[in-house]
C-alpha cells in the first residue's frame, strides 16, 4: 500500500519537529556525544515527567474552516502563553521531521497532491482519498510529536488542527462525492484503531467564519488552485465541525468558539482560557507511570505510523510490492541516505575504532 512506504522511511526515535524556540529536554537521556532516547532505564534511574509540568503544560488545538485565521491565532496565543506553536502539518511534514534539505517527491509522500485536489477533486486516479489518508497520517505523526515535546520538556503545545478533527474533511468529501463509500469505511476503520491510542487535546479553540467569507478569502489569495473551491464543500466542512466534531470533542476537552472578529482579541481569549478548570477528559487521570508508557509510545515513530495502516485493497491507495520496493531503494539512493548520519563510507568501520 502507498501509505506503507512511510514505515520504511521514518527512523525509530525520529526527533520531534520544532517550529518554535529551543527548549532543553531533561538531561538524563542526552549527552555531548549522543542524543539518546528516553526509555525503560531512564525511568528506572529516576526520571519522572510530572515534576516539570506546569499550568501551561497542555495541548491546545485551533480549528476552523480553510483560511479562517487559525494559524495567526495559534501563533499569537503560543507567543503569549510561552507555548510551542506547531503550524498545520502538510504533505511534507515527514520531510521536515527528518530534516530533509528540500521536500522529497510525492512517491514518498503519499502519492497525492493538495493542488490537484482543489483543481480536480473528482479525479479518477483516487488522489482525493490518498490525500485524506496521508493528511490524517501526517496529523497523527505531528500529534505524537506534540505529546513527546510536552512530556519531555514540560512546555505546552498549540497545534493548528489535529487528527481528532480530520473527520470534518472526510464528511465533506463524502457529501460532495469526491470519495467512494468504501473509502469512508476504510478511513473509519483506520481512525478507529489509531486515534484511541492518543489522549485528546486539553482545549479546542474553534474559529467560526461563514463559508461565503472563506470562499472570498480563497479567491483573494491569488493562488490558482484555490480559485474554484466549491462553496458547498466549504459549507459541508463548517457543518461537520458544528454538528459532528465539536459536540463529540466537548465530552473530553474544553471548547471555546469565536467568530473571526472575536478571534483577533488575544487578551480576551487568554482571559477565557484562565477561567477554564480543565477538569474533564483523561489527562487529569494520568500519573508518572502512564506518562512513561505514553512517552515511550509516541517517540517510536514507526509504531505510530503503523497505527494508520490497514491492509485493505482499495485502488485509490494500493500500490504493488514491487513499487514499494523500488520507492524504498530510490529513497536510499538519494545523497546522504545510504548510511547513517556520521558514517564515513570511505573509511568504513575504522571511524568507529578510532573514535
Amino acid at each position: 500500500m502507498a501509505l506503507r512506504v512511510i514505515r520504511l522511511l521514518v527512523p525509530p526515535g525520529a526527533a520531534a519537529f520544532r517550529a518554535g524556540g529551543h527548549v532543553q529536554k531533561a538531561g538524563i537521556h542526552t549527552s555531548a556525544v549522543n542524543n539518546l532516547q528516553y526509555g525503560f532505564w531512564a525511568y528506572i534511574l529516576g526520571e519522572r515527567t510530572s515534576p516539570r509540568l506546569t499550568e501551561t503544560s497542555k495541548i491546545f488545538t485551533v480549528d476552523g474552516n480553510l483560511a479562517s485565521g487559525k494559524g495567526a491565532l495559534a501563533q499569537k496565543l503560543a507567543d503569549k502563553l510561552g507555548m510551542l506553536y506547531m503550524p498545520e502539518a502538510d504533505i511534507h511534514y515527514v520531510d521536515r521531521m527528518n530534516k530533509e534539505k528540500e521536500p522529497l517527491s510525492t512517491a514518498v509522500n503519499g502519492y497525492c497532491s493538495l493542488e490537484k485536489f482543489y483543481m480536480d477533486p473528482t479525479a479518477k486516479d483516487g488522489n482525493s482519498y490518498r490525500l485524506q489518508c496521508w493528511m490524517y497520517q501526517m496529523r497523527v505523526m505531528q500529534y505524537a510529536d506534540a505529546i513527546e515535546h510536552l512530556l519531555s520538556t514540560g512546555q505546552g503545545v498549540i497545534l493548528e488542527r489535529s487528527p481528532f478533527s480530520d473527520v470534518v474533511f472526510l464528511e465533506a468529501m463524502w457529501k460532495q462525492r469526491y470519495i467512494r463509500k468504501q473509502c469512508v469505511e476504510h478511513y473509519n476503520e483506520v481512525k478507529g484503531i489509531s486515534i484511541c491510542e492518543f489522549l485528546p487535546p486539553h482545549l479546542v479553540i474553534y474559529v467560526d467564519q461563514p463559508a461565503e467569507e472563506v470562499q472570498k478569502k480563497l479567491k483573494a489569495s491569488g493562488k490558482p488552485h484555490l480559485q474554484n473551491v466549491s462553496l458547498a464543500y466549504l459549507k459541508n466542512i463548517e457543518e461537520a465541525y458544528k454538528k459532528t466534531f465539536l459536540p463529540s470533542i466537548s465530552e473530553e476537552a474544553e471548547v471555546l468558539a469565536y467568530d473571526s472578529t472575536q478571534a483577533k482579541d488575544i487578551e480576551k481569549i487568554v482571559e477565557d482560557i484562565e477561567y477554564l478548570k480543565f477538569d474533564k477528559g483523561p489527562w487529569k487521570e494520568q500519573d508518572d507511570v502512564t506518562y512513561h508508557h505514553m512517552r515511550t509510545f509516541v517517540e517510536n515513530k514507526p509504531l505510530v505510523a503503523d497505527l494508520t495502516v490497514i491492509p485493505r485493497y482499495l485502488p485509490e491507495i494500493t500500490v504493488s510490492a514491487h513499487d514499494v520496493d523500488d520507492t524504498y531503494y530510490s529513497y536510499k539512493s538519494l545523497p546522504g541516505k545510504a548510511y547513517a548520519e556520521g558514517y564515513n563510507a570511505d573509511v568504513g568501520d575504522k571511524n568507529i575504532l578510532f573514535k
